[in-house]
């Protein structure tokens, strides 16, 4: 049985929005991996990335994440550029369901197009730069759990299809 849920995915394949909407539905604890890092810091991801630069930001990721990962009964938004590696691999699926949210290029470049709080979208040409990013980030959908495109589906329709692969999982059908 699996006692958390992490949610990993590219930038604005919706996260945190649809974390939230799981954490309630399902009276877990909500915790997003970006906004543990502020905390944590005192300096927004923009500021932590640009003044520290990003070996220290990725250091921060990590620690915040493996700090999550210990806990139980919750539901983790994780960064949208979050590195795939074996041993990070390994403690989130000792911790918890790992469910990938993607959507497509184009639905995710209208959904980031209105932040400005995207480190990695600042270096050169911002379509470039994020049909780079994706292609790093896709590796997470072969090795997740469950993997739920977010393109076209409203937040209830997708907070439902993990409610029932949560169940699945937690029963030892998945």
């Amino acid at each position: 049985m699996k006692k958390n849920m992490i949610l990993v995915g590219f930038m604005g394949t919706g996260k945190s929005s649809v974390g939230r909407r799981l954490a309630q539905r399902l009276q877990m604890d909500f915790y997003d991996t970006d906004e543990e890092m502020t905390k944590v810091t005192g300096l927004d991801l923009m500021t932590l990335y640009w003044k520290c630069g990003k070996i220290r930001f990725h250091s921060e990721e990590d620690l915040v994440l493996c700090k999550l990962l210990r806990k139980e009964n919750c539901v983790i938004a994780t960064g949208g550029t979050l590195e795939l590696y074996e041993k990070r691999l390994q403690a989130m699926r000792a911790s918890g369901m790992v469910i990938c949210l993607k959507a497509r290029p184009d639905m995710i470049q209208q959904r980031v197009a209105r932040k400005q709080n995207r480190p990695l979208l600042r270096l050169g040409n911002r379509s470039d730069k994020m049909q780079q990013l994706y292609a790093d980030v896709e590796s997470w959908q072969q090795v997740a759990d469950l993997v739920v495109d977010t393109t076209d589906k409203p937040f209830d329709e997708i907070v439902q299809i993990i409610c029932d692969a949560w169940e699945r999982e937690q029963h030892g059908v998945l």
